[in-house]
């Protein structure tokens, strides 16, 4: 993208110089104001024989430092001037190809007598990507494009220049605006800006990369096909070693999370390496939903085989017959598990005990005491607990399941602790 900017920012200095004040006919003098005033009105027209030599001296400057000094002195003495938007143009320009910070300032100066400038709208947004400055960004890029077809081809200018210039300008615009509509979570309008710029420059991973992220969760799971495809192709594009690894990683995570399995993904891979764009039938097929993988599980498995995760699984998601397999295969029934305490008091512990809800600090058991637990066997929170219990009730979301008839492991009696001999001191001699 910034080589592109370089090649426009080239075109918008090439424009400028070419807007200059009406000249008069080699070898003559400078036109008097009656006789500028007598010519057609083809361009603007400088009246004044003093202010035409100042803005003729500075334009014709081949130093860029001293072309932008003799143009910033030439509108501090005339700022009424009929030449200021040409002006300004080129000295946006300049500052934009010698680097200089003032190129932002020098854009809104632009936009200040002409707020539909697309060059100034360009630059500003490219200037304001790169400053982070997202909501700004957003707003002159989508302004800029809004203003595109409206643009009127600068004297001077070939067809095909202009053509290939507002070209430039459209996939650049539509690549700020893109981005800077991911950064603010306006997924709709970052998912629209950036399929066009991948569209105009379908080999940029710079756009292509976003694109995916645009169109991965929460989009809808047809936006979610999509890109998957593009944070493929983009795992093909990204050319630094480190990064290729870290963009196939995650690419590959997210398929998976959607198709339910890694099959597939490098074949999807192989496919995006020569084809930049979805064709309309491309699809992939996803993961069974929940209670068709409860089903699955409870088929697969005896109720009274599966761990305490599976059974969640199923009382949470399964159909009502899937989980009434389970529960009535479990409930009512001593079962040994193994979990983290959550909360424990005297009478009741919360325990979490599937691997999830550990992670998640999260209970999904109350087990219950027929009698007080000693305050000496009850556990610390956090600390990993083997108990037995009696499933009585559960409710399926968020998951809990009741156990009554809590019981501990026994504690194993230590022998008691033989007493140290004692020594007494030497009786005095």
């Amino acid at each position: 993208m910034k080589k592109i900017l370089v090649t426009v920012v080239l075109g918008v200095a090439a424009l400028a110089a070419a807007q200059t004040a009406a000249q008069p006919p080699q070898g003559q003098p400078p036109a008097s104001p009656a006789q500028s005033a007598a010519q057609p009105a083809q361009a603007p027209v400088i009246k004044d024989p003093a202010e035409y030599n100042a803005y003729v001296g500075a334009i014709g400057q081949k130093d860029p430092a001293a072309q932008i000094s003799g143009l910033e002195a030439f509108l501090t003495q005339y700022p009424n001037s009929i030449m200021k938007p040409q002006a300004l143009d080129t000295l946006m320009a300049l500052y934009q190809q010698t680097g200089n910070p003032k190129v932002m300032d020098a854009a809104k100066r632009v936009l200040a007598v002409n707020p539909d400038s697309v060059k100034a709208l360009v630059v500003l947004a490219f200037s304001e990507r790169a400053a982070q400055k997202w909501a700004d960004a957003k707003q002159h890029s989508e302004h800029g494009l809004e203003m595109l077809p409206k643009w009127t081809k600068p004297e001077g200018v070939s067809d095909a220049d202009f053509a290939k210039q507002k070209t430039q300008f459209a996939a650049i615009l539509e690549s700020i605006a893109g981005f800077s509509a991911l950064q603010l979570k306006d997924f709709a309008s970052a998912q629209k800006h950036l399929r066009a710029a991948v569209e105009a420059d379908p080999n940029s991973a710079d756009n292509v990369y976003p694109l995916a992220v645009a169109l991965l969760p929460p989009s809808t799971p047809a936006d979610e096909v999509n890109g998957l495809f593009f944070i493929a192709r983009a795992a093909n594009l990204v050319t630094d070693p480190a990064g290729k690894e870290q963009v196939n990683k995650f690419g590959r995570s997210k398929y998976m999370r959607y198709h339910g399995g890694e099959d597939g993904w490098n074949e999807l891979l192989a496919k995006t390496a020569t084809t930049p764009l979805p064709t309309p039938d491309f699809t992939i097929k996803p993961a069974p939903s929940p209670a068709e993988q409860a089903h699955a599980m409870a088929i697969a498995t005896a109720p009274e085989k599966m761990d305490f995760a599976q059974w969640e699984f199923i009382l949470s998601n399964g159909s009502q017959a899937d989980q009434d397999l389970v529960w009535n295969a479990i409930k009512g029934k001593a079962v040994q598990l193994q979990g983290t305490v959550i909360k424990p008091t005297a009478t009741e512990f919360d325990i979490a005990a599937s691997l999830d809800d550990i992670e998640a600090k999260k209970a999904d058991i109350t087990l219950t005491f027929e009698a007080p637990v000693p305050v000496k066997l009850i556990p610390k929170e956090g600390a990993t607990l083997d108990f037995q219990g009696e499933p009585v009730s559960y409710t399926p979301n968020p998951f809990m399941m009741t156990m009554e008839k809590g019981m501990l492991p026994k504690s194993k009696v230590a022998p008691p602790a033989k007493k140290a001999p004692v020594h007494h001191k030497p009786a005095a001699q």
